[in-house]
């Protein structure tokens, strides 16, 4: 069966977060990956959680459909195979931090003068280039430096990170958007590029609608933890059995709906609160007549009323139940693949699902260097030459 970006060749230099995610979703969709390590290798695959057998689920969870081959890029008989590989693939992706390339002699000026139809992929905290190119980076602080933190949590209270890496997975999507991009131009002109993506430049990005809040009022957005800036009610709200319903009634037609819903019948026509603009000016009147009824409501009790009333809604869910939904189920969002460590371990499913040219797990996580034995083999190295690299610690 083939699939979206099968023929597609990428070697990948990246480890840790961004990088992987990238390449990891471009194999899903059918690219190879030749996932480049030191000799030590990526070095997440230490990093917790730690399953059973001692594998790092970090590393598991980023690096299915790719192949494993060990590097020491200070030796010049590895630059050499690297150089070898530039001419047989379509795209480079790289992850250190800016300058290391070049100082390695990999860098895109270096491998684009004998093959300018590479494409060539770099990922950084800052950019290539301004006055943050050099800083160190990680998620938090890009959060905190693009705005988001100032967004993130309760009104009154303390800056929240979001709980997911967001700025090296938003990057990595714009990664493989760029990429394929490229790769579509390529097609038409013959010519590769640089890529330069930013965790810093992607999360800002990312503010759209409260930047443009901000554009419009000179005002900072503030927190709004469960509520909505713009919109009344539009909440998460707590039940009396300890969990939360978030429920969306902003406009109309939906705000009587919810009113009923709750028996605040008298609320529906009140002078105070009889359109989404008037709800938002006197939110902090409306809105604990709200929170008071939906604590006297379980969560379940309160899905049912709003379902019943056709109102956008939902529960708060933990991890547990999260991966024992049944649309999660239903949706193979969740699925397993055998390992030569672990046996079985668990992957997360597709988010893109197509009708012909799907998307396939069609290789587990690599061991490291695995595919060292292979891929040298198809660049032409005998396997004298290879023992050598071994034995001589080039791979």
């Amino acid at each position: 069966m083939t699939q979206p970006l099968e023929g597609l060749k990428i070697l990948d230099f990246t480890r840790v977060l961004a990088g992987p995610f990238a390449t990891m979703i471009l194999g899903d969709l059918g690219a190879e990956i030749i996932k480049a390590e030191p000799l030590n290798g990526d070095e997440s695959r230490s990093w917790p959680p730690i399953l059973q057998k001692g594998e790092s689920g970090y590393f598991l969870s980023l690096n299915r459909n790719k192949k494993s081959i060990t590097l020491n890029l200070k030796d010049p008989r590895a630059k050499e195979i690297v150089y070898t590989l530039a001419g047989k693939i379509d795209v480079v992706i790289e992850n250190f931090t800016p300058g290391v390339v070049k100082r390695l002699g990999i860098d895109y000026d270096r491998l684009s003068q004998k093959h300018p139809e590479l494409i060539y992929c770099s990922i950084s905290g800052f950019g290539q280039s301004g006055p943050y190119r050099d800083k160190r980076a990680y998620d938090p602080i890009i959060q905190g430096m693009t705005g988001i933190m100032s967004i993130t949590g309760e009104r009154g209270r303390s800056p929240v990170k979001i709980g997911i890496p967001i700025t090296d997975l938003v990057a990595a999507l714009y990664a493989i958007i760029a990429i394929q991009s490229a790769y579509i131009q390529k097609t038409k002109s013959g010519k590769g590029q640089h890529i330069d993506i930013a965790l810093y430049d992607s999360m800002v990005s990312l503010l759209t609608i409260m930047a443009m809040q901000y554009f419009a009022t000179q005002e900072d957005p503030g927190r709004w933890g469960l509520d909505h800036i713009h919109r009344v009610p539009a909440k998460a709200f707590e039940t009396k059995d300890g969990h939360y319903v978030q429920v969306a009634a902003t406009n109309e037609v939906m705000y009587p709906k919810f009113c009923e819903m709750l028996g605040l019948e008298e609320l529906i026509d009140d002078p105070r609160f009889n359109t989404n603009a008037k709800r938002v000016a006197n939110r902090d009147e409306i809105m604990p007549l709200f929170e008071e009824k939906m604590r006297q409501k379980t969560r379940d009790e309160g899905l049912q009323l709003f379902e019943e009333a056709k109102l956008p809604c939902g529960p708060i869910l933990n991890f547990s139940e999260v991966f024992t939904d049944k649309n999660v189920l239903q949706r193979e969002m969740l699925f397993s693949l055998e390992h030569p460590i672990e046996g079985v371990i668990k992957q997360l499913g597709f988010p893109f699902k197509f009708s012909h040219t799907p998307a396939q797990a069609r290789l587990r996580p690599p061991l490291l260097g695995e595919h060292n034995q292979e891929v040298l083999k198809w660049l032409g190295y005998s396997d004298r030459d290879i023992e050598r690299f071994r034995e001589e610690k080039v791979i």
